[in-house]
């Protein structure tokens, strides 16, 4: 982990994951949630602060998406429907629903059409942020398939060249399954880093390596800076010579494939909390044996854990095993949140009379 972004433990207190989704979850009902999507909300952001990704977890989030139910851009009692459909596809309009409610449920009726036939893609508008992208694609994976979530943000990111910001961080995320190996999961912002990665840098006063940021005229910043307030991210690449236009091209990948292809307008059309998302499950004994498959998937993952490191590394990592180990660790030993998180959650709980779990 850059240790930009990496929490000090001096600056921490550890918390039981369990008691942070319980008191988590009755902050959402109090906000008028129902119980069944109160516990799915919680779950996936319990579950992305066990991972290690405190971007998407408790830490950030939950103030925002309580925030938003507050001032009624984020309906706690979304009329979300279908509104087209044929045997492999659907497209959901989610009447202003949170994406971290409703995106799991986007992700059930591709799992529904994946095992009729072979592939299921959804498609979702009008919704709101959907939390830990890999969570999402991880929801195939007792199904023995592979799943996929993409999502369109606001505008944050600025294309290559560009001195405003027109894209979003338009995340992708895949997960496939293995036999004795841990699943593949892999989760990446098209930009530099995801937003909030850079709100926690401001919030612990770090120091941003090269080539994070843009300045105010769209300049790539290429020495350490403070975390600012305010920035400009960057896509993937940083810079042309870098590779940037392959993080341009991606984020514009996604804005395709979540938007345009749900009847959605495009990032800068629409306000900052309008999210769009692209769900999709394939069902792998549609292709071939999944026995054999699972099998494959266990001997590349040791082939790849095996190559030798280069020097000054320890070892070779897959997509996935960070977050695993850390949600190994943190399972065991609590999630670190921040001391003015910390403050944050008892007032909240206090204001809502809510039992707070930490």
């Amino acid at each position: 982990m850059v240790q930009s972004f990496h929490l000090k433990e001096a600056d921490a207190l550890r918390v039981d994951g369990e008691e942070l989704r319980r008191s988590t979850v009755a902050l959402f009902q109090k906000l008028g949630v129902s119980a069944d999507d109160a516990a799915c909300a919680a779950d996936v952001l319990v579950m992305a602060d066990l991972r290690g990704v405190d971007s998407h977890g408790v830490s950030n989030m939950l103030k925002t998406y309580i925030e938003r139910f507050g001032d009624g851009t984020q309906n706690a009692h979304p009329d979300w429907k279908v509104v087209s459909e044929r045997a492999s596809i659907a497209n959901i309009d989610a009447d202003l629903g949170l994406g971290i409610i409703i995106a799991p449920k986007a992700m059930e009726i591709a799992i529904a059409k994946a095992r009729d036939t072979g592939v299921g893609v959804v498609t979702v508008n009008n919704a709101g942020h959907l939390g830990m992208a890999a969570y999402h694609a991880m929801l195939a994976l007792p199904h023995d398939m592979i799943g996929m979530c993409m999502t369109a943000a606001g505008a944050s990111v600025l294309p290559t060249f560009g001195s405003v910001p027109k894209l979003g961080t338009n995340p992708i995320a895949m997960a496939a399954p293995a036999g004795e190996e841990e699943p593949w999961v892999f989760d990446m912002a098209t930009s530099i880093v995801p937003v909030n990665k850079l709100h926690n840098a401001h919030r612990m006063g770090s120091t941003l390596p090269p080539g994070h940021i843009a300045d105010a005229a769209g300049v790539p910043i290429m020495e350490p800076v403070l975390a600012p307030e305010t920035f400009n991210l960057l896509p993937l690449g940083s810079t042309r010579e870098q590779g940037s236009h392959k993080g341009y091209g991606l984020a514009s990948a996604v804005e395709i494939l979540c938007s345009m292809m749900s009847g959605a307008r495009w990032a800068t059309q629409l306000p900052r909390w309008s999210f769009r998302h692209y769900l999709a499950a394939y069902d792998v004994s549609a292709f071939g044996d999944i026995d054999e498959f699972k099998a494959n998937m266990d001997g590349w993952i040791r082939e790849l854990k095996a190559t030798p490191p280069a020097p000054g590394h320890e070892r070779v990592l897959v997509a996935g095993q960070p977050e695993h180990e850390m949600f190994l660790d943190r399972s065991a030993n609590g999630i670190p949140l921040h001391n003015q998180v910390v403050d944050w959650f008892r007032t909240t709980c206090a204001e809502f009379g809510v039992p707070c779990a930490i």
